[in-house]
């Protein structure tokens, strides 16, 4: 069974509008830290202009930022067909429906991951920028600053992702069966 790529991108039925623009939301939500780092790599003044990154360093860094986006817009899975049944242009299993717990394992410990991960740097960060100790990568208050509006929104990635998870997990669980008459 073949199903066409373009309703393979539509919204699975039973989304919600909000899951929807969240799923959306999400899918961008990494992209400030993505191009701050880009502009890192490029040389644009977002740093200390004495730091100077080796080649592979610089490709990490791109790495990091191309990683972080592709799994960003995973979380459209969650609510787009694909998310339930595999396209059908994949050999030998295309076509074939998704479990809810496939789909809704990884995303939760993402979201966990996520949750964990962002709010112990952002802490560290922020502990570091009000005890002087970042003062030598960020000289001036506007790259502090810069970098903090880009990389603030991280700590909601992981919350939303885990909201977004619930809906996928609630709306793709079968509902029990309804006793008529009881005895």
């Amino acid at each position: 069974m073949s199903i066409p790529t373009d309703s393979m991108l539509r919204a699975a039925s039973g989304v919600t509008p909000r899951a929807h623009r969240l799923a959306h939301l999400l899918a961008v939500i990494t992209l400030p830290s993505g191009l701050w780092r880009i502009a890192l790599v490029a040389g644009l003044p977002v740093a200390n202009a004495a730091i100077v990154l080796p080649f592979p360093e610089r490709v990490q860094i791109v790495g990091l930022s191309l990683v972080a986006e592709v799994l960003a817009l995973l979380s459209l899975g969650l609510v787009q067909r694909w998310g339930e049944i595999l396209p059908g242009w994949l050999p030998l299993v295309g076509g074939r429906p998704i479990h809810r717990l496939a789909a809704t394992i990884p995303a939760a410990l993402g979201a966990a991951a996520l949750t964990g991960i962002w709010t112990f740097a952002v802490v560290n960060v922020w502990s570091g920028t009000t005890s002087g100790g970042l003062d030598y990568f960020f000289p001036t208050v506007a790259q502090k600053v810069i970098l903090l509006v880009c990389y603030v929104p991280l700590l909601a990635w992981g919350p939303l992702l885990g909201v977004l998870t619930v809906a996928y997990f609630r709306r793709r669980t079968p509902a029990p069966p309804v006793e008529v008459g009881g005895v």
